[in-house]
């Protein structure tokens, strides 16, 4: 089994089976990038995906203030992306393991770009929504395969990476897709044109990305059965992956709070409507965190995973201060240090459970992994939209804040056990030796 997308027997095997080598195999290189190439636009072609996820909303508030609907469509609106990714995740998550990455990529991009289209050319709410549920199975379909891709073209010494950058380029491609739409809002006259026409073309440029990069897995038996709705993680992977369902809790409610919610925030306890604020706010946690996971890529995972923990209790706490005293900057603040923790911790505990899967099993963890993310980031963001109207936004976001910082309590002590038990066995067996009487 290739381990990574440097290696071609698997590629070789279809034009030896033909009898066409001297035909094919000369095309067949003309046409594919160099294996850090096409790691490299893979990476980019997954960030575009992200960037896609984060770009819509700080155009939701235009679409309300144009259309003129109840703002507990904004939350629907927001959370349809998850539920149809959720579905998706539980359908086809595994789908790549048996067919490839490639098929599973191209369509996916496909889908965005017609997403992208719907987005452009809607004219009311229903559309919206329309739109963002294709966009859904089609992050969902992207999700897992793009993260296992990632790993498996990573260069051979270089694995940590590909998880690295698999897990900060959901994070920083949502960043930067909310922040360049909320300049696109301040400073544009067409910024719905503008950010989906780029995006559709960015997806196009990936799909021919895709198309020129290496299969990283051979094609096997079982895809159509692949495709009954379930949730397996491979045996090796297993203690780890229950033992972060903590940490993918509170890291992925806090982006939901963020992305879901700090509009309404914004408009509802500090009364502004600036697209660079809202851009701004949305932008922030997931931009801190995709750095903190690239600087923090040579740190202790286990450590990282117990840090990251703090940080995120200590910039929610800065957070509900910030939203119960009115104060701005203190919203802000706490964001920042809440965005380091969500970063950091995801990306180590990817770091900690991505080696655990053989090639063939790797989209089908990592679609386990997303299935819990992006609970964690709908339903709480769906439940509070419900509960704006009979309480207020202010309540809301107070209860959402605490609730993500329990869970955060709960990873970190469960990350302290997990790091206690390896250093006493890691000392255990070090003892071992010397316990074992001379004969």
């Amino acid at each position: 089994m290739s381990t990574s997308g440097e290696s071609c027997p698997t590629l070789a095997r279809p034009a030896i089976a033909t009898g066409s080598v001297a035909v094919s195999a000369p095309r067949r290189r003309s046409f594919r990038l160099r294996p850090t190439a096409a790691f490299a636009g893979t990476a980019l072609a997954f960030v575009a995906v992200a960037l896609a996820v984060g770009a819509p909303s700080p155009l939701f508030v235009l679409y309300q203030q144009e259309w003129g609907f109840p703002s507990w469509l904004l939350t629907v609106a927001f959370a349809i992306y998850a539920v149809t990714l959720l579905i998706t995740l539980l359908v086809a998550g595994s789908l790549s393991d048996h067919i490839g990455r490639r098929p599973v990529l191209v369509g996916a991009l496909a889908l965005q770009v017609a997403a992208m289209l719907m987005f452009l050319f809607s004219r009311d709410i229903g559309a919206i929504i329309a739109a963002r549920s294709v966009q859904g199975v089609a992050t969902g379909a992207a999700m897992s395969t793009f993260t296992a891709a990632l790993v498996e073209l990573a260069p051979e010494r270089q694995k940590k990476l590909g998880a690295t950058i698999g897990s900060t380029a959901p994070v920083g491609g949502i960043a930067l897709g909310a922040f360049f739409t909320g300049l696109a809002v301040q400073f544009t006259s067409q910024p719905t044109t503008l950010v989906f026409v780029t995006l559709a073309l960015l997806f196009v440029a990936g799909i021919l990305v895709v198309l020129a990069s290496p299969e990283t897995v051979a094609a096997r038996p079982g895809a159509l059965r692949s495709l009954t709705p379930r949730l397996f993680i491979p045996r090796a992977a297993r203690g780890e992956y229950v033992a972060a369902l903590p940490l993918f809790l509170a890291t992925w409610m806090l982006a939901g709070l963020f992305i879901g919610l700090s509009p309404s925030i914004l408009h509802g306890v500090f009364h502004l409507d600036s697209g660079i604020l809202n851009g701004a706010i949305v932008a922030v946690p997931p931009a801190v965190g995709a750095i903190a996971g690239l600087v923090l890529t040579r740190a202790p995972a286990r450590t990282t995973t117990i840090w990251s923990m703090a940080a995120i209790m200590l910039g929610i706490a800065l957070t509900a201060v910030g939203i119960a005293a009115g104060l701005l900057p203190v919203l802000f603040a706490g964001a920042v240090v809440a965005g380091a923790g969500f970063g950091a911790g995801f990306s180590a505990m990817l770091r900690i459970i991505a080696p655990l899967a053989p090639n063939d099993q790797r989209a089908e963890l990592f679609a386990g992994v997303f299935l819990v993310s992006y609970l964690a980031y709908g339903v709480p963001a769906l439940a509070a939209g419900e509960l704006i109207g009979v309480i207020g936004i202010l309540p809301t976001a107070l209860g959402y804040a605490a609730a993500i910082a329990a869970a955060a309590a709960v990873a970190m002590v469960v990350q302290i056990v997990r790091l206690a038990r390896t250093v006493r066995g890691d000392a255990e067996a070090a003892a071992q030796p010397e316990l074992t009487p001379r004969r």
